[in-house]
C-alpha cells in the first residue's frame, strides 16, 4: 500500500500490548513501593472489580429478561444469560464464593474501601464515562462485520456481481464477433470517494461517451421472472486515442450518499467517506476471493474528473505484456540409448505411435511490466488543469 492511500488499513494488536505492558510495570512499581501488602491490596482490587462487572451484568440480565425475552431470545434464559455474563465474570464470582467460604476474611475498613469502590464504578457506568471509546466502537463494528459498507458490499455482490460478472466474458465474445474487440474484458467499476454517483458518467468526464449496451442476462430472481441485467460500454478518447470498455458506477454507493442527508439516519459527511473506504476494502476481499469474479474487474476510485485518464493508463497496462521467445533446446541434445529386450520394443512403440507434443516442447513465458493494475485509491487535488473535465457543484 502506497504512501497517500486512503484505504484503511486493518486495526493491529498495539493497543492490547502497550496496556499489558504498562500494565506490568505498574504491577511492579507497586510492588516496589510496598512489597508487604502488595498481594492483599491486589486481591481486594481483584475482588472489587468482578463484584462491579458482575453487578452490571445483572442490571442488563434485568433489562433483558423483563423486556426482552420473547422478542429477542424465543424466552430463553441461557442465551439471556449468555449475552449479559461473561466467561472471566462467572468464574471470577466463583472464586470469591471460594474464598469466602475458606474463611477469607477483610477488616471493616476494607469492606468499606471495596464498596466505595464498586459505587463509583457503577455510577461511572452509569453515567456513560467508561463506555467504549469511537475508535473502540469502529474496531468492534469492523470485526464483527456489522458497519453499513460490509452489508452494502456483500449485497452488491451476492445479489448482481456473483452472476453477472463469470457471464461477462461470454456477453463481451458476443459484442466483440459483430461490433469489435473491446479494449478490456473486464468490469470497471466506479466508486467516487465522495459517493456522489451521477446518471452518467460523461456529467465528470466530457471524454467518456456512451456507446451502446451488451446483450442482456435474464434470469429469475426473487419472484420477478426475466428480470434483466445488462451492461454499457463506453468510448474513451484522450489525445486521439480512442478506448472502448465496459463501466459502471457502484450503485450501493447511492445509498451512502443518499444516508448522508437523511438526518434519520445519523450519518455524516465523515463517516460517508470511511464506509465508501470500507466499502472499497470489503468488495475488493470478496471478489479476489472468489474464483469465479477474480480478474473479471477493476475497481477506480481516482478523481472522477480524471475518469478517462485513469482507466486509459489501466488499459495499457493491461496491454503491456512482454512475450519472450521460446526457449531452444542446446545443439548438442543427449539422446537417451535405446533399451534393448522386450521393454525397449514397447518405449518403442509408445514412441512411435504417441509421438511428443509440439506445444508442450517449446514452452513460452509471459510476464507483465512491474507495475500493479490494481492499484489503491489515492486522493488527487489536481482536476482543475484537465481540459475537458468539469468541476463539482
Amino acid at each position: 500500500m502506497g504512501e497517500d492511500s486512503l484505504v484503511p488499513r486493518a486495526r493491529s494488536r498495539l493497543p492490547v500490548v502497550c496496556t499489558g505492558g504498562l500494565g506490568l510495570l505498574t504491577l511492579l512499581f507497586a510492588w516496589l513501593l510496598d512489597s508487604d501488602k502488595f498481594i492483599e491490596r491486589t486481591g481486594m482490587i481483584a475482588f472489587c472489580i468482578t463484584v462491579e462487572r458482575f453487578i452490571h451484568s445483572m442490571c442488563l440480565f434485568a433489562e433483558e429478561w423483563l423486556f426482552h425475552s420473547k422478542q429477542r431470545y424465543h424466552g430463553r434464559i441461557n442465551e439471556i444469560f449468555q449475552a449479559c455474563f461473561r466467561g472471566h465474570v462467572i468464574l471470577g464470582m466463583c472464586a470469591i464464593f471460594l474464598m469466602l467460604k475458606l474463611q477469607w476474611s477483610f477488616s471493616e475498613e476494607q469492606w468499606s474501601t471495596m464498596a466505595l469502590m464498586c459505587a463509583v464504578y457503577l455510577l461511572l457506568k452509569c453515567l456513560g464515562v467508561l463506555g467504549p471509546c469511537p475508535v473502540e466502537i469502529s474496531e468492534i463494528c469492523e470485526m464483527k462485520k456489522m458497519n453499513v459498507a460490509h452489508g452494502l458490499a456483500w449485497s452488491f455482490y451476492i445479489g448482481y456481481l456473483k452472476f453477472v460478472l463469470p457471464d461477462l466474458q461470454n456477453k463481451v465474445s458476443q459484442y466483440s464477433s459483430t461490433r469489435g474487440k473491446l479494449s478490456s474484458p473486464r468490469l470497471h467499476i466506479l466508486l467516487p470517494l465522495n459517493a456522489k454517483v451521477p446518471s452518467k458518467p460523461e456529467e465528470d468526464d466530457t471524454n467518456v461517451v456512451f456507446h451502446e449496451n451488451l446483450p442482456e442476462l435474464e434470469r429469475d430472481t426473487a419472484g420477478v421472472r426475466k428480470r434483466s441485467y445488462k451492461n454499457s460500454v463506453y468510448k474513451i478518447t484522450q489525445n486521439n486515442e480512442a478506448f472502448s470498455c465496459v463501466l459502471e458506477y457502484a450503485t450501493p454507493l447511492l445509498t451512502l450518499y443518499q444516508m448522508s442527508h437523511e438526518s434519520s439516519a445519523g450519518f455524516g459527511e465523515r463517516e460517508r467517506k470511511q464506509q465508501v473506504l470500507l466499502f472499497y476494502r470489503t468488495l475488493s476481499q470478496i471478489l479476489e476471493s472468489s474464483l469465479e469474479c477474480r480478474s473479471r474487474y477493476r475497481l477506480h476510485t481516482g478523481d472522477p474528473h480524471y475518469l478517462s485518464r485513469e482507466i486509459i493508463q489501466h488499459l495499457k497496462q493491461q496491454d503491456g505484456e512482454i512475450h519472450m521467445d521460446p526457449i531452444q533446446e542446446p545443439p548438442n541434445e543427449v539422446h537417451p540409448v535405446p533399451e534393448e529386450g522386450p521393454i525397449g520394443n514397447i518405449n518403442g512403440a509408445l514412441c512411435a505411435n504417441f509421438p511428443e507434443d509440439p506445444v508442450s516442447s517449446n514452452p513460452t513465458l509471459m510476464f507483465s511490466q512491474p507495475q500493479s493494475l490494481r492499484s489503491e485509491p489515492v486522493e488527487t487535488t489536481d482536476h482543475f488543469n484537465q481540459p475537458n473535465a468539469r468541476r463539482w457543484d
